[in-house]
């Protein structure tokens, strides 16, 4: 007798997950580009910087950094590239700067 398997199928909505909506606070935003430059990936910086600048609101950020909204949009978009003064005048039209530390090095036993 052969056996018989049903199967369900089940449907999951979902919704996406924009950072820009957990970056409320100066210090949220903060330890973000933190993150991010602590990983060493332009890209990933210039990617935060944009989530931080849109939820700041985009912009106001490109007037401060004096800079158009959508040349901003498209620097800090996943397949901008950014200048380093660029992302000098985003930094600090969001109000942060960026520091220089010694790196740690990992110790490996």
């Amino acid at each position: 007798m052969a056996k018989t398997h049903l199967t369900t199928k089940t449907t999951l909505a979902t919704t996406a997950w924009d950072p820009a909506d957990h970056l409320r606070t100066e210090e949220d935003r903060a330890a973000y580009l933190e993150a991010a430059l602590e990983e060493g990936d332009p890209m990933l910086v210039a990617a935060a910087l944009g989530d931080i600048a849109r939820a700041k609101g985009m912009s106001q950020v490109a007037r401060d950094a004096g800079l158009g909204r959508e040349s901003l949009y498209k620097a800090l978009s996943p397949t901008g590239n950014p200048e380093f003064a660029t992302i000098l005048k985003v930094v600090a039209a969001l109000g942060m700067q960026l520091h220089a530390t010694p790196m740690v090095s990992k110790i490996t036993t």
